[in-house]
């Protein structure tokens, strides 16, 4: 059992609740509106599913989320508190300092999971053609931990975005093919993509239509137009 800091200051004793490895980022997903076990999961990948319900639990104890079956089905939905929204401000102050500070693509943190995952939440639907457009990501410069996932599908409506990391067997209309540091790299708003195509790092081919579109779907990263200091990128 741990013992904490053994310190009454409201610093420390938030440390103890919100300080634990992943737990930050497990509230970062909670914030963006993930609400079930598998829909977490796949927002940290790195985390191992036990270590996710053990997190999950130490939040439900500490007040932070509540944890409600789902009528019907097997599993449990997960709420955020009125403590748990109040911790909005810190995950996003973290964020933004990290935004400003931090070197942040660097190869060992590359995942081409979490890219695709969080680029399928952040897309501006209103832009989007009145039919189901199905993007095809293709990436390079892997990392070898990563070489399973290299190839990814959005699967786009005006209702909704949806991610396959398997050919869903429709029609591709649009094919992107990417250097996976290029691509993070547009998502932190660190470059544009018109610039990462100019350098051939990033290349479109469809329909010229759907081509021009393309950048207009993208809403990139909250925390993208926060700017960088300099020599930190």
């Amino acid at each position: 059992m741990r013992s904490g800091f053994g310190q009454f200051c409201p610093v420390a004793i938030a440390s103890e609740v919100v300080g634990e490895r992943w737990t930050p980022i497990i509230l970062r997903e909670l914030l963006a509106g993930a609400d079930q076990f598998n829909t977490l999961h796949r927002g940290i990948p790195r985390i191992s599913r036990p270590l996710l319900a053990k997190r999950l639990r130490d939040l439900e104890k500490a007040g932070v989320i509540s944890v409600q079956p789902i009528p019907g089905k097997r599993g449990y939905r997960y709420r955020l508190t009125d403590a748990g929204e109040e911790l909005r401000g810190v995950i996003d102050a973290l964020g933004t300092w990290g935004q400003r500070w931090t070197a942040r693509v660097r190869r060992d943190t590359l995942d081409a999971r979490f890219l695709m995952w969080n680029m399928r939440r952040r897309i501006a639907l209103e832009h989007l053609p009145s039919r189901r457009v199905v993007v095809r990501f293709h990436f390079t410069a892997v990392p070898d931990a990563q070489h399973a996932y290299r190839m990814f599908w959005l699967l786009l409506q005006p209702s909704q975005a949806d991610l396959c990391v398997e050919d869903p067997g429709h029609e591709v209309d649009l094919y992107v093919e990417a250097e996976l540091a290029a691509m993070a790299a547009i998502w932190l708003g660190d470059t544009t993509l018109a610039q990462e195509v100019r350098q051939r790092r990033v290349r479109l081919s469809g329909s010229r239509e759907l081509v021009r579109a393309f950048p207009t779907w993208l809403k990139l990263s909250r925390f993208a137009a926060v700017p960088r200091v300099a020599n930190r990128a």
